[in-house]
Formats: C-alpha cells, structure tokens, sequence
C-alpha cells in the first residue's frame, strides 16, 4: 500500500490506518453510471476500495458530459458504454483497483449473479422500479444499501441497513417527488455533488464499520434548504420487504422483452436471438446505413434512432411505448 497516497484520509481520527485496510478490503456494487455514478466510483476509488462491480445499459451522449464526471467529448463521439469508459477512466486514476464492468439491464437475475457477494450496493439510478428491486434483493440478502436522489436543484440520501434499519418501502411515503427526472425538467452540477458526497459520507461510515443513523438527508441546494427527518421508528410490520412476513415482490416480477427508459423518450427491447452479426448483415442487405464498434450498432429507421448492444438489447429512441416498440421492430425484422 501507498502510504502517502492515503495519508491524509488515515490522518482522519474515524477512519486511521486500520479503517483504510477495511475499505481496502471491501467489494461495492454500484448500479448505474450516470451523474451519481460517476462520482461515486470515482470517489471509492480514490478512497482505495478493493473491487467495484459498475452497471448500467446505456451509452455516453454529449448532454451527459455536464455532470457526468468520468467521461469526454471523444468518449461521446465514440458513443462508448458508459462503463467502459468508466473502466477505462477509473484505472486511469488508479491501477490496482480491481473494476467488473457489465453493459446491462438491471434485474432479478443480474443481482442474483454478480450481487450476493457484495459488501456495499450505491443505488445511482434514477427510476423507482429499479430502487424497489435493490430494496427487495439487498433485504433478502442482508446488503446494505445507499439511496441517492437527485433533480433539477434538490437532492435527497439514505441509507437502509437490512435487520437495523426500516427499508425504502417504510421511508417512502416521507420521499420527495419520484416522478421528475433530470431528463424531463433538468439537473445542475451542485445538487449531483451535493447527493454523492452524502452517499460517498454514509459508504465511508459502513466500509469502516461505523454506526449510521437512519435519517433521510435533503434539501434544495439552489435555495440553500437542508432537512434530516429520522426515520427509525417508521418500520411497517406488513411491509412486504422488511415486515414479519416479507415476500419480496420485486424480485418476483415476470421479465419482459420491453420496457420504458424513465424520461428518456426511449424503449428497450431485448431479443438474444440478434447477434451483432445478423444485425448488421440484415442492415447491409436493405442498404441501411449504420456504424458500429466493439459494443454497438447504431442505425436509424423510420425516423428512430436504434442503439443495437451486443447481446441483442436494442434502445430505440424517440419512443414512449412498449407498443409502439414491438410495431417498429416487426416492421424491421418481419
């Protein structure tokens, strides 16, 4: 180990030299690599965690580079997976971290193989159904997790610690408004750091085993505003995630070949059954135009623009509908 590279966080009287062996120890999962992200894995990195495990489905476009600290404008060109470019920056910043990068969908199975194992999940998403599928598997699996919010001005944090700390379900009638997203009314750069910095505060407390307090943290950072409500006492017996029976609902849910991107005006479709290969030589053989790199194809089609990931999961943008997705790739495809 470095010492002078961590000198000044050992020289911290909460953390010291034994803290830091713990963090350097420890193995995080971080689900989605936008703003929050971003920050997060960043921030863990150069705090000297063992191993990241980063998830997200989506690529860099140049709207994300504002607050998306990890990535460039070449990486925008380039159109890169947003964890390969994360990968890439974070050894870049540090060469013994160990960084399991996944270009995915986030679901049951996915955690199931690549999260039981983890110490710590960083919610850095921005979708309610993707929250409530990491609420039930971190409390089937007894993971903590940390809860990250952030839109327009206001940012909002907390942590749920499975058998110490109702889970989001309970917190969840307290919560700001899950309804805005950064891409429907906007977000600035003050309120994203505002957000991971208590989430990277929290990650630090647990990965050092330290007490948490169970509190929500938010506040409008545009309007100076900061709140904390306790949230201890907000244990729901009939909760299906945390209460006396629970059944974990969201880890129950059929998979669908569909689904809608939270504000982003696109819809996911996946099909294993498309290779890259069979994309591209159906593309040439009706003389659409596309480009392609090691992780993509991109295509337009009927005015959509169509991101094809290896693995067959496509993104097709301009679109709201799951309907309106199977219409256009049977129009594609037959």
């Amino acid at each position: 180990m470095n010492q002078e590279r961590y000198s000044r966080q050992m020289l911290f009287k909460h953390i010291g030299q034994e803290g830091h062996r713990k963090i350097e120890n420890q193995h995080g999962l971080i689900i989605g690599m936008g703003a929050l992200g971003t920050h997060l894995a960043e921030g863990l990195v150069r705090a000297g965690i063992g191993k990241l495990t980063i998830v997200d489905r989506d690529y860099i476009e140049y709207s994300n580079l504002q607050r998306q600290t990890l990535y460039t404008e070449n990486d925008a060109h380039e159109a890169l997976p947003k964890v390969i470019a994360a990968k890439n920056r974070l050894i870049q910043i540090r060469n013994d971290v160990v960084i399991e990068a996944w270009i995915e969908h986030v679901d049951y199975p996915f955690l199931e193989q690549h999260g039981k194992e983890v110490d710590l999940i960083l919610d850095a998403t921005d979708n309610f159904d993707t929250r409530q599928l990491i609420n039930d598997f971190a409390y089937k699996h007894h993971i903590p997790w940390i809860y990250g919010g952030v839109v327009q001005s206001t940012y909002a944090e907390a942590t749920f610690i499975p058998e110490q700390t109702p889970c989001f379900n309970c917190l969840m009638p307290q919560l700001p408004s899950v309804n805005l997203t950064c891409d429907t009314v906007g977000v600035i750069q003050p309120a994203v750091t505002m957000t991971t910095s208590l989430q990277l505060k929290d990650a630090l407390k647990l990965l050092t085993g330290h007490d948490i307090k169970p509190q929500l943290t938010y506040g409008d950072i545009w309007e100076g505003d900061h709140y904390r409500i306790g949230f201890s006492k907000m244990h729901q017996d009939r909760c299906p995630t945390c209460g006396s029976r629970p059944h974990f609902p969201y880890l129950n849910q059929e998979r669908q070949n569909y689904a809608t991107l939270c504000g982003r005006d696109t819809v996911q479709y996946k099909n294993k059954n498309i290779s890259q290969e069979i994309l591209t030589t159906f593309l040439e053989q009706h003389h659409i135009h596309y480009r392609t790199n090691h992780y993509m194809t991109i295509f337009k089609f009927r005015g959509h623009r169509i991101v094809a990931f290896n693995g067959g999961r496509f993104l097709i943008h301009n679109m709201t509908q799951p309907q309106q997705a199977i219409q256009l790739i049977n129009q594609l495809f037959g």
